[in-house]
């Protein structure tokens, strides 16, 4: 299937019916603030040494480690970036139903799509058991 563009709002939607909402944003943007309920799998990470943003080896590793590629996924990062790169990843790695998140958390940055933050929608510092990153990192680590 396709991938399809969906609001924040139409995310919080389909979110609270049981799809899956994966932020791609870093562990450290994503303990700042993220929507309520969220799963983070950077698709970037910062460098120990230089604090810049690089690759995450282990995305896809730990995406398939976690997710059948039969679940609905709702893919959310910052402003809509970086979502788009995931879901285009996502499906050349087989997963089925993907909906990328316009405007990510905090809103597009050429303003054509309102975040889930600037929406009024849910959210949360920090992360749940079982939503954050070393989380799934570490059940990825153990199915190998």
């Amino acid at each position: 299937m396709p991938i399809t563009n969906i609001t924040a709002t139409e995310a919080h939607t389909r979110h609270t019916a049981g799809a899956t909402l994966v932020d791609v944003r870093s562990t450290r943007e994503f303990a700042a603030g993220h929507p309520t309920g969220a799963v983070n799998v950077p698709l970037l990470e910062h460098d120990e040494d230089t604090d810049q943003l690089v690759a995450n080896p282990d995305f896809i590793r730990v995406m398939k480690a976690v997710f059948s590629p039969d679940t609905p996924l709702l893919v959310s990062c910052q402003s809509g970036v970086r979502s788009v790169r995931a879901s285009q990843m996502l499906e050349a790695f087989g997963f089925q139903h993907i909906e990328n998140v316009l405007g990510g958390f905090g809103g597009a940055r050429d303003g054509s799509a309102a975040g889930w933050q600037p929406s009024g929608l849910p959210t949360e510092n920090g992360a749940s058991a079982g939503h954050a990153y070393q989380d799934l990192l570490a059940k990825a680590d153990q199915d190998h």
